[in-house]
């Protein structure tokens, strides 16, 4: 039986010796490539974070310690090691476990974790909810994967130095060169500071010589000569000149060093920052090599890594028009935070280097400097997923819409992601940018749609554009042109009700008024191309008494308040709107959350033929 069976937390690793603690870490990488490459995740980050794991759940119980992470996707490795490998087979999928820290799921899941740099505040949080109620519990926080390069991490290290709480956070930094090595001898000198005999003689001669004037004149001296000693050969970090307590870097593969750090960071009572270096897909060749391909992947050969050939994607259009678009005006860049793959702009970056500009996990900062680019005459297009875009509200209205610049928002991943999530789907967007004046937003539903709307975009338009398109590849109703650049267009025609709807989900509907058709019931089909500014209707909408209005977007974010004050003027007397509602989505592929909340074609039809 494999050591990972009998592990269900705290108490089970610390029945392990040192040699069965190594064994149970490469049962753990075994167990990671064969299981995610059945259902698809994030393993590069998890193959890297083995060893800090089972040191982190072997020195804290997180039951009752509150472990937050950031982001979660490498939260892998603490499911495994909390009593949850029996339910890996349906990782992600409907009804299964959940690819991110989710509390609802177990006790020992502190906090959601979706979005980056949240982390340390969040901990803190939990820090002083623990001090304000005499609670007795420990607090971490563990970023990862550029966490840090977002500036909302800073704010919070700059408050957690202030706040003297007792807590340890963790910089998983796996090539991120926030704190590079400065030779062997300052490497040297932070393993000795590392001691746990170090930290104990610091405290027995500060305590001896504070009992006398004289003692406390040396040791004020030795001090000033410590610390002079310590910035010429240190250089101290951006953690020790905020206050903080740092420790490492450390060996984020050496478990024992791992396990001795961390008891020592928690044994000193005040803000620790602890700096463990990692390796990004460690100890499966094919994620060592490419770690962005393992990010997040769907399914692959164990053997060899292969995935299954790819259809062209609207990330991988995107990225190709932009390339095009970029060779024919010079004034056009890209601005992407930390995702130049996952955006499609790995092509953009190998050929204009100089214009394109990953800011890190950063989104606030992307959209106000696009701002600066655009007033200066340059034409800045936003790649950012949808979720991650609702983290830059205020730079979106203040910075872009307020003084009508030419910015182009390409916001991906729009509309249900599906296995990643409540905190990843993109269904908020419509809701939020229709508030921003001036802005413009176009919903294609096809990769030849995308094309043309992004050339639009960038060479016909002078003001703010917001073009919104799903994961994934085309549907059957695939137009190749946005055709006379169409607010709309009529996809099929029908006497007895209305379907709008916008997007990709123009298949759905249409399949739906297939299925109606067969029951007797004539559909007319409307495909909105944009969404803000509305287009009018009055010539596709005469003589229709009934219309339903299809959206992949929350209740709440929807556009169909304002179009059904339209809609009825124009005489429509009864509209019904078709969404996801006003609740959160949880995780499962795209088919499967279609099904659960009424948006396949099956559920459309029903939902009418009752009406």
């Amino acid at each position: 039986m494999r050591i990972l069976d009998n592990i269900h937390g705290q108490q089970d690793l610390l029945q392990l010796d040192s040699r069965q603690q190594q064994a149970l870490c490469q049962e753990i990488r075994d167990f990671l490539v064969e299981s995610v490459s059945q259902t698809g995740g994030h393993l590069a980050s998890n193959l890297g974070v083995v060893e800090l794991s089972v040191a982190i759940e072997t020195v804290y119980n997180t039951n009752i310690d509150r472990l937050v992470f950031d982001v979660g996707h490498q939260s892998y490795v603490h499911k495994l090691l909390t009593g949850r490998q029996a339910d890996f087979g349906r990782l992600r999928q409907f009804g299964g476990i959940a690819g991110f820290p989710k509390p609802a799921e177990s006790d020992a899941d502190a906090f959601v974790a979706g979005h980056a740099s949240s982390s340390v505040s969040i901990a803190l949080g939990m820090a002083r909810a623990r001090s304000l109620q005499n609670e007795e519990y420990d607090v971490v926080a563990l970023m990862g994967d550029g966490a840090a390069t977002g500036g909302m991490a800073y704010e919070a290290l700059n408050d957690a130095a202030v706040s003297g709480e007792p807590m340890v956070i963790i910089l998983n930094d796996n090539e991120m060169s926030i704190a590079p090595n400065v030779g062997g001898f300052a490497q040297h000198l932070s393993r000795l500071r590392m001691k746990e005999g170090y930290i104990g003689f610091k405290r027995r001669y500060r305590r001896v010589l504070s009992k006398s004037k004289i003692g406390r004149g040396i040791y004020r001296g030795t001090r000033k000569v410590k610390e002079w000693l310590k910035k010429v050969l240190l250089q101290p970090t951006i953690f020790e000149n905020m206050g903080l307590t740092y420790l490492g870097p450390v060996d984020g593969h050496d478990l024992q060093s791992l396990i001795s750090s961390l008891r020592l960071a928690k044994s000193m009572g005040r803000p620790v920052v602890l700096h463990v270096l990692t390796q990004k897909g460690k100890g499966y060749v094919p994620a060592e090599n490419n770690p962005s391909k393992f990010h997040g992947i769907g399914k692959f050969d164990p053997v060899t890594g292969e995935s299954a050939a790819n259809k062209p994607t609207f990330s991988g259009t995107f990225g190709d028009t932009m390339v095009q678009l970029a060779e024919e005006n010079d004034k056009i860049c890209a601005i992407t935070a930390a995702m130049p793959e996952g955006t499609g702009l790995a092509e953009f970056l190998r050929q204009y280097p100089n214009r394109i500009f990953d800011v890190g996990i950063a989104e606030e900062h992307a959209v106000s400097m696009a701002g600066g680019l655009a007033k200066q005459g340059m034409i800045p297009v936003v790649a950012l997923y949808s979720t991650f875009l609702q983290r830059s509200f205020d730079q979106i209205m203040q910075d872009i819409a307020m003084l009508n610049l030419h910015v182009v928002l390409a916001v991906d991943r729009a509309g249900l992601v599906g296995e990643d999530g409540e905190t990843h789907h993109g269904i908020y967007d419509p809701g939020f940018l229709r508030l921003a004046p001036g802005m413009t937003i176009l919903c294609p539903s096809s990769l030849g749609e995308l094309r043309d709307m992004l050339r639009w975009a960038v060479n016909d338009q002078n003001g703010p554009v917001a073009i919104r398109y799903p994961r994934g590849c085309d549907g059957e109703y695939a137009p190749e042109h946005w055709t006379d650049n169409a607010a709309a267009a009529l996809l099929r025609s029908g006497k007895d009700c209305t379907i709008i709807t916008y997007g990709t989900l123009c298949n759905n509907a249409l399949k739906a008024a297939e299925l109606l058709a067969v029951q007797g019931v004539e559909a007319t089909v409307i495909g909105l191309k944009q969404i803000n500014p509305l287009p009018s209707l009055c010539h596709m909408l005469s003589d229709i008494p009934r219309v339903f209005i299809v959206e992949e977007v929350a209740g709440n974010a929807s556009i169909h308040g304002a179009l059904a004050e339209q809609i009825r003027q124009l005489g429509a007397h009864r509209i019904t709107d078709i969404n996801l509602g006003n609740d959160f989505v949880t995780h499962g592929d795209r088919n499967t959350l279609y099904q659960q909340y009424g948006l396949d074609a099956e559920s459309i039809a029903k939902r009418i033929l009752e009406a």
